[in-house]
C-alpha cells in the first residue's frame, strides 16, 4: 500500500493583493499541516494575484526564483510536504508572461513550473500559452499538472497519463458570469474532473477558488476524485476551506490492470498526436 494525504484549498484570492493572499496561502499550510501530515497540498490558478488584472498582470509576474515560490518552498520544508499553487511568471524578457503553476517539495526547492497550454479568450490577451505537458516525480510518485480550461481537453490528461503520471493535480479558476445559470457550470466543472480521472484511472486532485470579481462568480466546489471517478472528499459549499483525502496510489496501477485503460506500449502516432494538445 502507497497510501499519502492530499489537500485540496477553496480561497477567495484578493486581486492584485499578492502578500495578502500569500499570506493567507500560509495559514491555509499552517492549519492543514498541523491537523495531520499531510504529503500534498494544491491551490487554485492564479493564488497570488486573482484572476482579472488584464495589463497589470505585467507587474505582479515573477521568475520561478522569485519571492512567492521562495516563501512557499520554505513553507513545504517546514512541514515536509509538497505544494503546488497558481502564479504569473516571467522569462528574462519581461512582457512575456504565462499562467502558470509551480510545485515545490519537502526539501524547500522547485520541483517544476507547468504553463497552460489552453487559454480561454481573454487570458490570450494576457498570456502566452505553455507548449509542455511534464510529469514531476516526487517523493511519493509521479504528478501531472493542469489549469483550469486544461481539464476540458481530454488529450492533455492523457498525454500525462501515458507519460506515468498516478495522480492530476488541477489548480482552477472555474466560473461564469454574473448572467449566467450556475448549475450548468458546476456541472461541467464535476464532469470534466470525474471523467478525467475514470477515463486515465489516475486520482485528480482538483482546486477551484471561490468568490466575485468584475465579470466573473467563482464557485468552488473543490474535490479528489478517484481513478474509477468517485468523489473522495469535496468541497460543495462557496466557503472558503479545505478538503483532505486519504488516497493509495497502488488503486492507480490495480484498476488500469484491470480495465487496461493505460496501454504504456502505444504506437507512436498515436502519442505524437496526444501531445500535440
Amino acid at each position: 500500500m502507497q497510501e499519502i494525504a492530499v489537500a485540496v484549498v477553496q480561497m477567495y484570492p484578493q486581486l492584485g493583493k499578492v502578500e495578502d493572499n500569500l499570506i493567507a496561502m500560509g495559514k491555509y499550510i499552517d492549519q492543514i499541516c498541523t491537523e495531520q501530515k499531510v504529503d500534498l497540498i494544491v491551490f487554485p490558478e492564479l493564488a497570488t494575484t486573482g484572476y482579472e488584472l488584464g495589463l497589470r498582470f505585467t507587474d505582479v509576474a515573477e521568475r520561478p526564483s522569485g519571492h512567492v515560490v521562495n516563501m512557499l518552498a520554505q513553507r513545504a520544508a517546514d512541514y515536509s510536504t509538497h505544494i503546488v499553487f497558481g502564479l504569473v511568471t516571467k522569462e528574462k524578457v519581461e512582457s512575456t508572461i504565462y499562467n502558470a503553476a509551480i510545485l515545490v517539495g519537502p526539501d524547500g526547492e522547485m520541483l517544476g513550473e507547468y504553463r497552460k497550454l489552453h487559454l480561454p479568450g481573454e487570458e490570450r490577451l494576457a498570456f502566452r500559452p505553455g507548449y509542455r505537458l511534464p510529469v514531476f516525480e516526487t517523493t511519493f510518485g509521479q504528478i501531472g499538472i493542469l489549469i483550469g480550461w486544461d481539464l476540458a481537453f481530454p488529450e492533455a490528461a492523457r498525454s500525462l497519463a501515458l507519460d506515468g503520471a498516478e495522480l492530476l493535480c488541477v489548480c482552477a479558476n472555474w466560473g461564469h458570469s454574473p448572467a449566467q445559470e450556475q448549475t450548468r457550470f458546476v456541472e461541467e466543472w464535476r464532469t470534466y474532473a470525474q471523467a478525467r480521472a475514470s477515463e486515465n484511472a489516475f486520482y485528480v486532485a482538483a482546486s477551484n477558488r471561490i468568490g466575485e470579481e468584475y465579470s466573473y462568480h467563482f464557485f468552488g466546489d473543490s474535490m479528489v476524485v478517484g481513478p474509477r471517478g468517485g468523489v473522495y472528499a469535496s468541497i460543495e459549499e462557496e466557503i472558503e476551506g479545505y478538503a483532505i483525502a486519504r488516497i493509495d496510489l497502488d488503486t492507480v496501477r490495480k484498476t488500469r490492470e484491470e480495465l487496461q485503460l493505460i496501454q504504456f506500449r502505444v504506437p507512436q502516432a498515436y502519442r505524437a498526436i496526444v501531445r500535440r494538445y
